[in-house]
């Protein structure tokens, strides 16, 4: 059998990409094709007194104006899936004359072009009556979240408590105590959303930017009250994604009733403005972490306190507090979950949801610590590496944290670190080095697939998975050709369309564990009855006598290992910064990290991630950060022009990654994921390392030259 999984294959997709060839969401050809641009609230609060709309439908090549004057009153039935808040109910868009934030959609232009819905939406005059609403993060009381959603998930309760934290905390022999801030971040992929709707009869079409295929079709369902098997969904490639595109928002409605109402189809483009208002992003957060030592520097006591903003009609909550529980070894441990409701939309995940943020404050308050103590960080953790994980009492299905920090030291030069603030330079340029830990949990979910195989010797592989940059497309080949002894050119995927088998949703780094397994399932099916029905031993042979195709569906189902294991996948990064000291410019010189992610499917793609992760994580720690006016909720940085993301100028010249072998036989395919680990524990491996070379401790993100000087 030829092996292929665990081999560094070059992207099946890649010449599409490069060429053209790809197609997304917004470049298919509808005959017909309307245009349609979104009309936003201006207020944050309040409610519409009057919408003039006469002068916009005169406009030039205007077919329609939505407003919720003349839209119809749509079902809205209940649904609820994996991305969606546990508690509160989505925007009912363009349904009622109420404001719930800042940006909400209040009326739609259809016309024939682009630019002359977009002239249109300059002609439409609203009136508003506002309230105060609650815009000012800084003023929020913070509340606890309701029952409701405490109950949903022991990682994502309210409060927990292990011994007596406050105690030992009071007469520990050392104590740190810090307060921890991030700023709201936006996704900003190279693609903003798009949905493209045609309806044929009761039939819908959807061409959507999506995560989620069956998740798009099944909400849209819902809330126009039809049967989720008349929405035909098409989201063959994403232009990045990061989150963004796992929940469905409300452009997707606003697109089919638009093509609904003209009885044409319509495209609907998110400006890069749009996307500051019409998807979610990474709640603002405030942190507090206590942490009590011996010193020898054992872990007594960790108290760790979370706040996030959430909009008004939804609870949003992420798993700040997740590795704080079990990461590190310590007795006693506290953590308690607030919310600040507020007139804004709805936050989603974006990239290592929850754990970038928890990890940022615990990994920053881990190195103060060792700075108290004297103790090299690298030590201090490795001091208080625990056996099980002693949130759950359960053993790890495997754990190699211990090997991510060995083999990333080495890798990095660590003991070449002056462990002194300030003392290491380079001609003018202040050099710092720093370090954290990185975990995010291994996920698994239910998935179909469905092979069949030809007798001209190639087979096709199907499942509605996505593929917004990870390389799904390239990764499950590879499992397929790996599986029924084919080459890779032997082998067709397809993806992204909701006539194919239903597949997990392409977040929390779950689709490889999950589809993967559904299709090597259905190629081991397919293999071995093409054996049976031929006698060959092996399926080119058994090829060259088939009298028709075999096909075989897989369903592929997690079989509880979580409830028996802790499963995570691990990391320990290292950065090397540069501070100019005189300007306050941090530059990333060099990063190592060390990951230990069981099975590695593909390194080249795996390596690719991690790199990804790293560069977001520069973002996170040093330049990304949403300006929101306190007295309107509006973002005033929302464009590429002032909201700053990092480019290759500001990448490491050298970005070393390094797979632990790790072999973890309780997780399906031995497969632990990459794309959420990348970013968890970057951003406090940044500070820290700024702290290192300045001598400064910065605790709110991003580290810019003001906070420096």
């Amino acid at each position: 059998m030829i092996n292929f999984i665990g081999k560094p294959v070059s992207r099946v997709d890649g010449r599409l990409k490069v060429t053209g060839g790809a197609v997304f969401s917004a470049e298919f050809n509808c005959q017909g094709l309307a245009h349609a641009v979104v009309v936003r609230s201006t207020i944050a609060s309040g409610r519409i007194t009057a919408i003039a709309v006469d002068e916009a439908d005169r406009a030039p090549g205007v077919i329609a104006v939505l407003t919720h004057q003349n839209s119809p009153r749509l079902p809205y039935h209940p649904h609820k899936s994996l991305p969606d808040a546990v508690v509160g109910e989505r925007l009912h868009v363009l349904q009622d004359d109420q404001i719930s934030h800042q940006g909400q959609p209040v009326a739609l232009i259809i016309a024939e072009t682009l630019e002359e819905a977009a002239h249109a939406v300059s002609l439409v005059r609203v009136s508003y009556a506002p309230d105060a609403g609650t815009t000012d993060y800084l003023s929020v009381t913070p509340v606890d979240p309701t029952d409701e959603k405490a109950a949903v998930t022991g990682l994502r309760r309210e409060e927990s408590q292990r011994g007596n934290p406050a105690e030992v905390f009071a007469t520990a022999e050392v104590r740190f105590d810090g307060n921890y801030s991030i700023p709201r971040e936006y996704h900003n992929p190279i693609e903003t959303h798009a949905t493209i709707a045609s309806w044929d009869g009761d039939q819908l079409t959807l061409w959507d930017k999506t995560q989620w295929v069956h998740n798009v079709a099944d909400e849209i369902a819902a809330i126009f009250g039809m049967p989720a098997r008349d929405i035909h969904v098409i989201s063959p490639f994403v232009g990045g994604a990061f989150g963004s595109a796992a929940r469905v928002w409300a452009h997707v409605t606003l697109a089919a009733l638009g093509a609904r109402i003209v009885g044409r189809p319509v495209k609907l483009v998110l400006t890069r403005r749009d996307m500051y208002y019409g998807t979610g992003y990474r709640p603002r957060s405030t942190q507090r972490v206590a942490i009590g030592a011996s010193l020898e520097g054992r872990l007594q006591s960790i108290s760790h306190e979370v706040s996030h903003e959430t909009s008004t009609y939804e609870e949003y909550m992420e798993s700040l507090l997740f590795a704080t529980r079990f990461l590190h070894s310590c007795p006693n441990v506290y953590t308690r979950y607030h919310l600040a409701p507020m007139n804004i939309h709805t936050p989603t995940y974006m990239r290592g949801p929850g754990e970038a943020s928890g990890l940022f404050a615990l990994e920053s308050a881990l190195d103060e610590l060792a700075a108290k103590l004297k103790i090299d960080p690298v030590e201090l953790r490795l001091r208080n590496e625990p056996d099980i994980d002693e949130s759950t009492n359960l053993p790890f299905s495997s754990r190699s944290t211990r090997e991510c920090y060995l083999l990333a030291t080495e890798r990095f030069g660590w003991s070449k670190r002056n462990p002194q603030p300030r003392s290491m330079r380079d001609g003018r340029l202040l050099v710092g080095w720093g370090m954290a830990t990185g975990v995010y949990p291994v996920y698994v979910a239910t998935a179909s697939a469905r092979v069949r195989i030809f007798p001209n010797g190639t087979a096709e592989v199907v499942s509605a998975a996505s593929d917004m940059g990870p390389g799904t497309y390239t990764s499950m080949t590879q499992v397929a050709a790996e599986t029924l002894g084919l080459s890779l050119d032997q082998i067709t995927f397809k993806l992204g369309d909701t006539n194919l088998p239903r597949a997990a949703i392409h977040a929390g780094s779950m689709t490889m564990s999950s589809v993967g397994s559904a299709i090597q399932a259905a190629c081991d099916m397919a293999r071995a009855e093409a054996l049976l029905q031929t006698g060959a031993s092996n399926l080119n042979e058994a090829l060259r006598h088939l009298k028709g195709p075999i096909e075989k569906l897989a369903d592929f189902s997690p079989e509880g290992g979580e409830q028996k294991f802790s499963m995570n996948a691990f990391s320990a990064v290292f950065a090397e910064v540069t501070v100019d000291p005189e300007l306050g410019e941090t530059r990333v010189r060099r990063m190592v990290g060390a990951y230990g992610a069981g099975r590695i499917v593909n390194p080249k793609i795996a390596r690719s991630q991690c790199v990804g992760g790293m560069i977001g994580g520069i973002g996170m720690a040093l330049m990304e950060h949403a300006s929101v006016d306190p007295r309107s909720g509006r973002v005033v940085n929302a464009n590429l022009a002032e909201y700053a993301v990092p480019v290759h100028a500001d990448a490491p010249p050298l970005i070393d990654v390094i797979f632990v072998d790790e072999k973890d036989p309780y997780v399906p395919m031995g497969v632990k994921g990459i794309g959420e680990l990348a970013m968890a524990g970057i951003a406090p491996a940044i500070s820290n390392a700024v702290f290192h070379a300045t001598g400064r401790r910065v605790r709110s993100l991003p580290i810019t030259p003001d906070k420096l000087l």
